[in-house]
C-alpha cells in the first residue's frame, strides 16, 4: 500500500491512498483524514486502506490526477524525528578525512540525533537558506515509520512495529556544525527541515527487497542531472532498522507515527559513490589533500530515488532546487 499527504488541509495535510504506479490517488476521510490518525488507529483501519489501494489498482476506483507538487511529506509533522548513523563507512570517511578517530564502541552503540519534526519538508519544495556559505548539503537515506512503541522494545519485537517506509533528504548546513558540535551539545542551526519523499509504504510493497530489517536496494542520487551515487541500502548498514528503534526506545516510549532514518547510506565500495556531498570531499581529502567538490549553490537540483527489480520507481523522487530565503 502506498500514503501520501496532500498539502491541502491543514498542517497534518489531507491523507491519500496512491496506486501503484503513482498516477491516481483518493482521500477517504471516513476512514482517517490524516496519516498520523492512521498510524494511531493502524490496526483497525488498515484493512479499508488497504482495500481502497487495491480499488485504485484494478481500476475499480478511479480516483484524481496525483500531482507530486501538490504533495506535503507524508507525515507533514511528526511528534519525533530520530536520525541514526548506521553506515560506518560513512561515518569513517568523514572522520578520516578531518584526522579524527572512531568513537569507542560505535560498533555497538549506534550514533542517533532528534532532529526538526514540526515541519517537513515537500518532495517537491526548494531548500531555502539565508546563505550559500553556510555549505548546503543533501543526505539521501532511508526511514521507517512506527506504531506506538514501547519504552525498552528489543529489536526482535521492534520488527513488528515498523509500518511504513519511506526515503528522506536529510539536509545538512555543513559549515555551521563544527561550531555547534564543538559547544559538546549537539545540531540545531546546521539541520532544516528534511524532505520526504512523495510516497510512504508498506514494506509488502518491497517484497523481496524487505527483510524485516533493511531495504535491499541502491538508493539512487543525482545532482544537476548527474550521477552521484547509487550506494545499496542494504548493504554495509551496521545498525538495521529494529535495532535502531530499540536504541531509541531504550529511555522513553515512542509515539505513532515516530521517524528513524538510516543515516545518508554508504558502501565499503567506492565505485557505488556517495549519498551526500561531504563523503565525496572526504574522498578527495583522503586522495588528494584537498577536497574540490563545492557544496550546493542557489539553484542546484538534488534529485533522490529508489527503483524496483523492473525499473519502476517505488516512493516517487525527492526533487529539490536550493533558493535564497
Amino acid at each position: 500500500m502506498k500514503l501520501a499527504s496532500l498539502k491541502a488541509g491543514g498542517r497534518d495535510g489531507t491523507l491519500v491512498v496512491v496506486d501503484r504506479a503513482l498516477k491516481h490517488a483518493i482521500a477517504i476521510p471516513e476512514v482517517a483524514a490524516t496519516l498520523q490518525s492512521a498510524l494511531e488507529n493502524w490496526r483497525r483501519v488498515r484493512p479499508k486502506l488497504d482495500a481502497t489501494y487495491q480499488a485504485l489498482n484494478t481500476g475499480a476506483t478511479r480516483g484524481f490526477d496525483l500531482d507530486f507538487a501538490a504533495l506535503a511529506a507524508p507525515l507533514p509533522r511528526a511528534y519525533q524525528w530520530l536520525d541514526g548513523s548506521s553506515y560506518l563507512t560513512h561515518i569513517e570517511r568523514a572522520r578520516k578525512a578531518r584526522g579524527v578517530e572512531m568513537p569507542p564502541g560505535l560498533r555497538s552503540d549506534p550514533l542517533m540525533y532528534q532532529g526538526l519534526s514540526d515541519g517537513f519538508l515537500g518532495p517537491r519544495d526548494p531548500i531555502r537558506v539565508a546563505s550559500e556559505e553556510w555549505g548546503v548539503d543533501f543526505e539521501s537515506e532511508v526511514a521507517v515509520v512506527t506504531d506506538d512503541v514501547p519504552m525498552g522494545v528489543t529489536p526482535e519485537r521492534a520488527r513488528a512495529h515498523i509500518k511504513l517506509i519511506m526515503l528522506v533528504n536529510d539536509v545538512s548546513l555543513r559549515n555551521l556544525i563544527p561550531a555547534e558540535l564543538a559547544k559538546g551539545f549537539g545540531f540545531v542551526h546546521g539541520k532544516p527541515a528534511s524532505a520526504f519523499s512523495p510516497v510512504a509504504v508498506t514494506p509488502n510493497e518491497l517484497g523481496d527487497a524487505w527483510d524485516g530489517a533493511k531495504v535491499h536496494l541502491p538508493l539512487r542520487t543525482h545532482l544537476n542531472g548527474k550521477a552521484f551515487g547509487r550506494p545499496d541500502a542494504g548493504r554495509d548498514m551496521q545498525f538495521d532498522f529494529p535495532a535502531l528503534i530499540s536504541h531509541a526506545s531504550k529511555t522513553r516510549v515512542l509515539g505513532a507515527g515516530t521517524i528513524i532514518g538510516s543515516g545518508t547510506v554508504s558502501n565499503a565500495d567506492r565505485t557505488t559513490g556517495c549519498s551526500c556531498i561531504i563523503e565525496q570531499r572526504a574522498f578527495e581529502l583522503i586522495d588528494n589533500g584537498k577536497a574540490v567538490t563545492p557544496f550546493m549553490q542557489y539553484g542546484d537540483r538534488v534529485h533522490i530515488d529508489m527503483l524496483d527489480a523492473s525499473g519502476q520507481t517505488i516512493f516517487g523522487a525527492i526533487e529539490q532546487v536550493v533558493q535564497a530565503c
